[in-house]
């Protein structure tokens, strides 16, 4: 008697082709459970899951002259709950909500999401790092997270004025965006994930790290992990928060290290090594996340 262990064959069911000229950076599945949507830098298609040669295109940010274009689609996503809702993101870092009751062709936002910028802040890399390279809706449907370069956003989406908080990533890196740009580094796209209980927010950076963030009110948590066999190595608590001075109240929730040329940790900065990929369990506390080839999961 031979016992066969049994071996999981991944096949293909159904390709969904010929829909999209560009590449393709973000599927979403619907809450309806039969359609989806697929979107590249300028095109959002909506595919019903039974019907794999034909699609309708929702939104179509093609300029009629290509030298006119301006901002390129970067992440779209369905809403949790409400099969009519997505949300998707620009390179100019604005987040459009928009409603399928509306048009068939959505075109016309519902709602959009933008910071403005301070004035005389403006610099030659102000739009690349304001381009938003992840949004993920919260389990709840009512936040969304937003990434760009050097920040995490959360937003509330009946509050169109700002985001509720911003989370710091890589302020640290501002005096080396010359060096970034040079690198191609600054057009690194950086995914981000919300905790299923959307009480944290999470991203990666460079040197293999990862930062996770408290987002409930009050919350001052901030910790720094590696995605190596010993974590714990380079694990460091972030300093407690100074007093308050009437300079610090006028500014948003604001967290991270403003050490300049070293990371959290007095580390030296690595650019070649960099995790863009992590991914939350929707109910567990326990993180996947892609460094290089290898993949990492944490539980907590």
């Amino acid at each position: 008697v031979t016992s066969n262990e049994t071996s999981l064959v991944a096949r293909c069911r159904r390709v969904y082709a010929h829909a999209h000229d560009y590449h393709i950076n973000s599927i979403s599945n619907n809450s309806d459970g039969e359609t989806f949507i697929s979107a590249d830098d300028l095109r959002i298609n909506l595919w019903n899951l039974e019907i794999s040669n034909q699609s309708f295109n929702i939104v179509d940010v093609k300029p009629a002259n290509m030298e006119d274009l301006t901002e390129v689609i970067t992440s779209a996503e369905f809403h949790p709950t409400h099969c009519n809702m997505l949300a998707y993101s620009s390179s100019k870092g604005s987040i459009r909500l928009i409603d399928l009751r509306q048009s068939a062709l959505c075109d016309s936002h519902a709602i959009l999401f933008e910071e403005q910028e301070a004035p005389g802040s403006r610099s030659f890399f102000t739009e690349i790092i304001a381009s938003i390279s992840d949004i993920k809706f919260a389990k709840d449907g009512r936040h969304i997270l937003s990434r760009d370069y050097m920040t995490l956003k959360l937003w509330d989406i009946n509050m169109d004025s700002g985001p509720v908080a911003t989370f710091q990533v890589h302020e640290y890196l501002r005096p080396k965006l010359c060096d970034l740009y040079e690198n191609d580094s600054i057009f690194d796209k950086f995914e981000c994930c919300l905790s299923g209980d959307g009480l944290r927010v999470a991203t990666g950076s460079y040197s293999n790290l990862f930062r996770v963030f408290g987002c409930a009110p009050g919350s001052t948590e901030a910790t720094t992990l590696e995605a190596s066999k010993n974590p714990m190595r380079r694990q460091v608590q972030t300093p407690s928060r100074p007093s308050r001075s009437l300079s610090s109240i006028t500014r948003v929730v604001r967290r991270g290290s403003d050490v300049p040329g070293v990371d959290t940790n007095g580390n030296s900065f690595d650019f070649t090594t960099k995790l863009l990929h992590l991914a939350w369990h929707p109910t567990e506390n326990s993180i996947a996340c892609a460094a290089a080839n290898s993949l990492y999961m944490y539980y907590a």
